[in-house]
This record gives structure tokens, sequence and C-alpha cells, in this order.
């Protein structure tokens, strides 16, 4: 951000938020949002808590297998779309579908099949982020410039150096910026996968603050969750534009 002129850091922006924050908590205008230093007296009894312990390492499980599983489904199922039309004429309007669709309906049908357990919130986050993690693959994949293929199959390039050392590397723009959304969808999924269920993770965290009007505790959570989820996007958005130049050497 600037200001005549003058570039503003980001942490100025969050002082001045958090400062209009204390300031809206202490005139009590909403009971449910306190003071920011309440909030942040709370993380400090949150963080620490066993409770939060056992949520966060239920959460992180089913995060990861899930985003595992959305990883390796997505970048095969987009790579195959990609390069054969016929795999992208019968599965494109199937990714396009689920990519549309209000997942969040289809959870309570998931409990009713998988029980309230880990599977449920696993099969939640793979369905939040394979679709859009395959899309940007595709997009990518179709975009890798043909006359690098043809190059690879003329030296005898086999088809796993192929796809690993060429299509994979020129379509990296598109295949992170797909990650990085999956990411962000899969996280979404989980916690409302958990939300849903409000007996496991940090879905029962936030059902247990909100019901006994542990406001402080409350927006502590949300403010790890989403500190979680900005430090995972620009983890993947650093590499994306360490490899910028694939995309404008296209």
């Amino acid at each position: 951000m600037e200001l005549r002129g003058h570039r503003i850091p980001m942490f100025v922006s969050l002082l001045v938020w958090f400062a209009l924050w204390e300031v809206f908590g202490r005139l009590e205008v909403v009971s449910l949002i306190p003071p920011f230093s309440e909030v942040v007296a709370a993380l400090a009894v949150v963080v620490p808590s066993e409770s939060f312990v056992e949520a966060t390492t239920v959460t992180l499980q089913a995060f990861a297998i899930g985003m595992t599983m959305s990883l390796t489904v997505g970048i095969g199922l987009g790579m195959l779309m990609g390069r054969s039309p016929a795999v992208a004429s019968v599965m494109g309007m199937w990714v396009n579908i689920f990519e549309s669709s209000p997942l969040t309906a289809v959870v309570p049908a998931l409990m009713a099949l998988l029980g309230f357990g880990l599977p449920t919130m696993v099969v939640t986050v793979f369905l939040f982020s394979v679709w859009v993690i395959a899309l940007d693959t595709q997009v990518g994949v179709e975009r890798v410039n043909p006359s690098l293929v043809e190059m690879g199959r003329s030296f005898g390039a086999s088809n796993r150096v192929l796809y690993s050392t060429i299509v994979i590397r020129a379509a990296l723009p598109e295949l992170l910026a797909g990650i990085r959304l999956g990411l962000i969808r899969g996280l979404k999924g989980v916690v409302i996968g958990q939300l849903l269920i409000a007996v496991v993770g940090v879905g029962y965290l936030f059902e247990l603050y909100s019901r006994n009007f542990l406001m402080p505790e409350f927006w502590a959570l949300l403010i790890i969750l989403f500190a979680f989820a900005f430090l995972a996007s620009e983890a993947v958005a650093y590499f994306e534009r360490k490899v910028s130049f694939y995309a404008s050497s296209r």
C-alpha cells in the first residue's frame, strides 16, 4: 500500500486495524466483539491448552491426508485432461460441476456414510480442493509450447522424463496457483466439516467457545486459523513468484 508516494509496510496497516478493533471493543458496541487486548491475552491461554493441542492434531492430520490425496489426484487428472482431448471432454464437465457446486451441502451425506470421524473430514478436504487443482493444472499443461514437447521427443525422452522435466516445469505457474487455491479451499473444507460435526478438532472448540460465550478465546482461535491459512498461501505464492519466468517465456 502506498500513501503520497511512500510505501507503507503491511504491519502498519495491521496495527491500525488492531487499534480500531481495540477501540470498538472498549466501546462495547457489540458484546460478541471483545477488545483486541483481551483476544491477545486469550491466545496465551488457548495455545498451550491440552484441548487446543488435541484439536490441532486432528485438524492437521485430516488436512494433510486430504491435501495429499487432492494433490495426487488433481495434478494427475489435470495433466491427463491437458494432454488428452478425449479425457478433457469426458471429465471436464464433471470437474466444472463439482468446482462450481456448493459442496457444503454434501457434508451431512458424508457424515451419514462415513460417520463422525477422520474419514469424513479427509473426504471433505479432498472434495473442496481437488477440482481447482485439476483445472489449473489442465490450463498450465495446455499452455505448454508444443515445440518443447516435440524437442523432447526428438531427443528420445521417455514419457516419464517428458512430463517430469518439460511439461510440469512449463506448467508450474498455473500448477502452483492451483495448489495455493487448493490449500485455502482445503482448509475451508476441514473447518466446515468439523463445524458441522462439532465433536472433533477446531470445530469442537469453536462450538465450545461460542456456546459458553468465551468470545476472547473464540476470536483467538479464529486469528490462529486465519494466520495459518495466510502463511500457507504465502508460502506457495513465494514459489509462484520464483517460477513466474516460465509464464513469460511461453
